[in-house]
Order: structure tokens, then sequence, then C-alpha cells
């Protein structure tokens, strides 16, 4: 069983997000309205993000993520700036210092990792790929309603998903 639930940050975890926020200062915040502290760039006037920072360079926004970090891996992901800064990254900040950084090449370090990294990466992904879908339902059941009834889906071909 786990120590404590994936969702529940460690101490640690909150001790280095704020040492980020103090960095970038409070309430900061990019113009495009990117606010996570370790996506903003510290002492940058105005708060820019890591990605409007490279924008504005010419400079590609994307990434290349060490699923399983640097030592134990080659395999990388492709994701934007700020993503990886402040979500990917960030969570392998809370690994193990041995499981990361891997100093002698332990295979078994390696397989630990790798099993993290495909964690982090799968919530990630259902984060950015699924977590919009809900709602967007809603919108579009409250919708349906007003405009056509509040059985509107009989008569039409997704009747036949109706619970029973």
């Amino acid at each position: 069983m786990p120590k404590k639930p994936p969702h529940q940050e460690s101490e640690a975890a909150s001790f280095r997000r704020a040492i980020a926020t103090r960095r970038v200062g409070v309430g900061a915040k990019c113009a495009c309205g990117e606010d996570r502290p370790y996506a903003l760039i510290a002492g940058s006037d105005p708060v820019t993000c890591a990605e409007c920072k490279r924008k504005n360079e010419g400079k590609t926004t994307v990434d290349e993520h060490h699923v399983a970090g640097k030592a134990n891996s080659p395999l990388t992901i492709s994701v934007p700036a700020n993503d990886h800064r402040a979500q990917l990254s960030v969570e392998q900040y809370g690994w193990p210092k041995d499981t990361l950084r891997n100093p002698d090449g332990s295979p078994l370090l390696a397989a630990a990792a790798c099993i993290r990294g495909i964690r982090a990466t799968i919530v990630y992904l259902l984060d950015k790929l699924l977590d919009w879908i809900p709602e967007v339902l809603e919108k579009l059941e409250a919708w349906l309603v007003k405009t056509l009834g509040p059985k509107w889906w009989l008569g039409t071909p997704l009747e036949q998903f109706a619970p029973k």
C-alpha cells in the first residue's frame, strides 16, 4: 500500500513549491495566464513563463522529457515547456534521489524509475487529453435539454446508450 494518496503533496514538495513561489513572487502570472511557479522565469520583468520567453526569442516551446530520468533511459517524449517544468519534472523531484540519479547504473533503480515515470506520464496524459471532456458533455447536455427537452435522446441513435 502506498504511504500517501497519489494526489496528496508531500511535505518536501510543499517546501519546494513555497521556494519556487518566493522566487517568482506570490500571485505572479505571465501575460498568457500561466501562473505555476515552476513554469515562470525568476527575475523576469514583466513576469514571463518559459514558453512565452522562448516564443519571444524565436525558440521552440517544446521540451524533450526523459520519462524515467536521463540516468535511467534515453527515452523522451515531447511536451510543452511549461508542463515539463511545472508538472513532469516536479514529479521527478519527489522521487528518491538515488532512483532519479542512479549513480551506479543499477538495473533495479532503473526499473523503479521506469515505473514511476510511466505512471507520472499516464497521469499527465489523462489530465491533458481527458479532463476537459466531462465539462463539454455536461454543457452539451444542458444545451440539448434547453433546446430539445429533458428526454432529447429518445428517438435518436444515442437512445441505445441511455442507462437502463
